[in-house]
C-alpha cells in the first residue's frame, strides 16, 4: 500500500489496543467525572465524539441523537463506519475491540485522525462498560454489521443483518441501573445544549435531537435541528442575543498558525463584564490554558499599539490595564490540537505551550486588520477602553473600602452578621437571607455552632447594569465580602478571589418562595456569577428549599413543596384538612424555618453548578440586562408563579 493510501485508510489495522477495561465499573468516576446527573449525560457526549471526530477527519456531515421512551439513547451518524475486520492483534472483530478495550480507537493512529475529541479513545468502550445494554450497527461494505453488548461484554461476535449502501455507526445504549443510582432520566435541555454547541464549534454540520418521551402541540415528537455555516460568528449572536453591540458585526477569523487550526469571534457590547468561552478540540476548557493566554496577550498587545498610535489617550494620565481591553467582550476562541495537555483539577485547562503564541499572531493578523479597515468601530472599542479603564481607578478606591473592612485586613465583621461558633470553614455554613424579619426567625432557629445569619435588606444591586466601582460601593455586597472573609484582587485581576480566606463551605441563598424571592435570589446569584464565580464552581454556593404549604388536621401536620405534594396531602388527610400558604419566611416560627429549611438532617439544598458556562452567560444577560423581549419569553416559558411582569 502507497503512503498516501496508507494515511487515508480506516481499517481494523488502524484500531489499537492499549489496556483492558476491567475496573471501570468498579471506579466509574475515573472515566466519566461522576456518576450522578452530569456522569449521565457524559456517557451521551462520549458517543457523539466518536462522530464529531469523523466529521473532524471530513467524513461525516449528519449526526443525529435520540431519547427514547424508555430513557435509552441512540446515535446515528453518516461516517464511514467502525471498522468490522479481524483485528490482528486480539483475533475478533475490530468493532469489538474499539467497543470492549479501554483505550482502543483510531484516534491513537495518527494516519486515521488528526484531532479528536472525548476521553481519547476511552469514551465508547467505557459507555458500553457502563451501560446496562448496547447494540452496535455498522452500515459499511454494502453490508449491516451487528454485535450486543451487556455491562461491557459482548454477547456474540459481530454478525451480519443486512445490506445497505449507507455509511455509518449506529449506537443504542441503556444505562446500568446499577452504576447510576440517583437517576437514570436524561434532561432534553442539556443535551439540546450540548448539540447546538457542537453544531456552532463544527459548521457545516447537521446534528438533530429528539425526545421521544413528550410531544409538542402537534403531537409530534420534540425534536431540534442544528447547523450552522457560520459558526462560531453565529455562536457569539446566539450568546449576545439579550446585549446591545456597539460595533457593527462580530470580528471574526480563522486560519492555521504553527500547525495549530485556530478559530475566534468576538464582539464589544455595552455590558460591563468579560465573557470568554474557549474550546479545545470541541471540550469546553472552561479554567482557560495556554489558548487563552495567546488571545488575551494577543488583543492586549494590539489594541494597546492602536490605541497609542492614534492619539486618543495622549490626554489619559493613567496606564491601560489588561482588563480594560476586555470589558464587555464576549468572546469565543476554538483550537484544534493533535495531542492536548490538560491540567487543573477538572482536566479542563490547556497546557500546551505552543498553543500559546499561534493564538496569539492569529488575533494580532486578525485585530489589524479589522481596526485598518473599520476605522470608526476602531474609535469606539478605544473610546469604551478608556471608559473601563477610568472606571478601574473609581472601583480601586471602592474596593480598598470593601478590603479595609475585611476580617482579614482587622476591619471586623458587618453588625448584621449573626455568626456562628465553629472556626473551621468545612463545617460552617452562612444564611444570607431576604430582609430583617426573616433574618431574625432564622437566627433564633439556627444551630449556632455551625450556622451564621447575614440578613441582606431589600433587593441588592443588579451587577449586570452596574459599573465596578457600583458594585462595591453598595452596602449590601461590602457585607457579603466582609461576611465570607474573601479578599479581592489586584487591580490587574480585579474579580480573582483569594478563595483560601473563605470562612464558610456552604453559602446558602434563603429567599421567599414568591416572585420577589425569586428575583433576589437571581440578583444574589448574577452577583456571584460575575463576581465570585469561584465559589460556584467550587460547589459552595447553595439555595433553600423553603416549604410552599402546611397541611393541617387535627395534631397531625405535613408540609409540602410543591401543589402536587399539597392536593397528594389534602386526600391522604381527608376532610376536615387546612392548607397555610407560606407566603415568606417570615410566616413561619423558628422551629418550622429549621424542622424544614435549616435543619440538615431534614432539609433540601440545591447545590448551584455551571453545566454549560455560555448558557450560563446568555441566560444571566437576559434575565438581568437591558433587554425586555427575549426576557419575557424566557419567564412565559420557565415560570413557576403566574403574575409576569418583565
Amino acid at each position: 500500500m502507497s503512503e498516501e493510501n496508507k494515511k487515508q485508510s480506516y481499517s481494523e489495522d488502524s484500531i489499537q489496543a492499549l489496556e483492558g477495561m476491567e475496573h471501570v465499573r468498579m471506579r466509574p468516576s475515573m472515566y466519566i467525572g461522576d456518576i450522578g446527573v452530569r456522569g449521565l449525560h457524559h456517557l451521551v457526549y462520549e458517543v457523539v465524539d466518536n462522530s464529531i471526530d469523523e466529521a473532524l477527519a471530513g467524513h461525516c456531515d449528519t449526526i443525529s441523537v435520540t431519547i427514547n421512551e424508555d430513557n435509552s439513547i441512540t446515535t446515528l451518524d453518516n461516517g464511514r463506519g467502525i471498522p468490522v475486520g479481524i483485528h490482528k492483534k486480539e483475533g475478533v472483530s475490530a468493532l469489538e475491540v474499539v467497543m470492549t478495550k479501554i483505550g482502543a480507537g483510531g484516534k491513537f493512529d495518527k494516519d486515521s485522525y488528526k484531532v479528536s475529541g472525548g476521553l481519547h479513545g476511552v469514551g465508547v468502550s467505557c459507555v458500553n462498560a457502563l451501560s446496562e445494554s448496547l447494540v452496535a450497527q455498522v452500515y459499511r461494505d454494502g453490508k449491516i454489521w451487528e454485535q450486543s453488548y451487556s455491562r461491557g461484554k459482548a454477547l456474540a461476535p459481530v454478525a451480519t443483518v443486512g445490506e445497505s449502501n449507507e455509511t455509518g455507526t449506529l449506537v443504542t445504549f441503556k444505562p446500568d441501573p446499577e452504576i447510576f443510582k440517583q437517576t437514570l432520566e436524561y434532561n432534553y435541555e442539556t443535551l439540546s445544549l450540548r448539540m447546538r454547541e457542537l453544531s456552532y464549534l463544527n459548521k457545516g454540520i447537521t446534528i438533530t435531537i429528539t425526545d421521544k418521551r413528550n410531544k409538542d402541540e402537534k403531537g409530534e415528537h420534540i425534536s431540534e435541528v442544528f447547523h450552522s455555516e457560520l459558526g462560531l460568528v453565529e455562536f457569539i449572536r446566539f450568546l449576545d442575543q439579550s446585549r446591545e453591540s456597539i460595533i457593527g458585526d462580530v470580528i471574526a477569523m480563522e486560519g492555521e498558525k504553527n500547525g495549530v487550526p485556530v478559530e475566534v469571534a468576538m464582539v464589544y457590547n455595552t455590558s460591563f463584564s468579560e465573557n470568554l468561552h474557549s474550546f479545545v478540540n470541541n471540550i469546553n476548557t472552561h479554567e482557560g490554558g495556554t489558548h487563552l493566554s495567546g488571545f488575551r496577550r494577543g488583543l492586549t498587545t494590539t489594541l494597546k499599539k492602536y490605541a497609542d498610535s492614534s492619539g486618543l489617550l495622549d490626554k489619559l494620565k493613567f496606564e491601560i490595564a489588561g482588563d480594560d481591553f476586555r470589558e464587555g467582550l464576549t468572546a469565543i476562541i476554538s483550537v484544534k490540537v493533535s495531542e492536548p495537555q490538560f491540567e487543573g483539577q477538572t482536566k479542563t485547562k490547556l497546557g500546551n505551550r505552543e498553543v500559546t503564541a499561534a493564538v496569539s499572531q492569529a488575533v494580532s493578523e486578525m485585530l489589524e486588520n479589522y481596526l485598518e479597515e473599520n476605522p470608526n468601530d476602531a474609535k469606539i472599542i478605544v473610546q469604551k477602553v478608556i471608559l473601563a479603564a477610568q472606571a478601574r481607578h473609581a472601583a480601586r478606591k471602592a474596593r480598598e473600602m470593601v478590603q479595609r473592612k475585611t476580617v482579614m485586613s482587622g476591619g471586623g465583621l458587618p453588625g448584621k452578621l449573626s455568626d456562628c461558633s465553629e472556626q473551621d470553614p468545612a463545617v460552617c455554613e452562612v444564611f444570607l437571607v431576604e430582609g430583617d424579619s426573616a433574618g431574625g426567625t432564622a437566627k433564633q432557629g439556627r444551630d449556632r455552632n455551625f450556622q451564621a445569619i447575614l440578613p441582606l435588606r431589600g433587593k441588592i444591586l443588579n451587577v449586570e447594569k452596574a459599573m465596578q466601582h457600583k458594585v462595591f460601593e453598595n452596602e449590601e455586597i461590602r457585607n457579603i465580602y466582609t461576611a465570607l472573609g474573601v479578599t479581592i484582587g489586584t487591580e490587574e485581576d480585579s474579580k480573582a478571589l483569594n478563595i483560601e480566606k473563605l470562612r464558610y463551605h456552604k453559602v446558602v441563598i434563603m429567599c421567599d418562595a414568591d416572585v420577589d424571592g425569586s428575583h433576589i435570589s437571581t440578583l444574589i446569584l448574577t452577583f456571584f456569577f460575575r463576581y465570585m464565580r469561584e465559589l460556584i464552581e467550587a460547589g459552595y454556593i447553595y439555595i433553600a428549599t423553603p416549604p410552599l404549604y402546611l397541611v393541617k388536621k387535627g395534631v397531625k401536620k405535613s408540609y409540602a413543596w410543591s401543589d402536587d405534594q399539597r392536593d397528594a396531602l389534602m386526600q391522604e388527610f381527608g376532610s376536615g384538612a387546612s392548607i397555610q400558604r407560606y407566603k415568606g419566611l417570615g410566616e413561619m416560627n423558628a422551629e418550622q424555618l429549621w424542622d424544614t429549611t435549616m435543619n440538615p438532617g431534614e432539609r433540601t439544598l440545591r447545590r448551584v453548578t455551571i453545566d454549560n458556562g455560555g448558557e450560563a452567560d446568555r441566560i444571566f444577560s437576559m434575565l438581568m440586562g437591558d433587554e425586555v423581549p427575549p426576557r419575557r419569553e424566557f419567564i412565559e416559558k420557565n415560570a413557576i408563579y403566574a403574575n409576569i411582569d418583565a
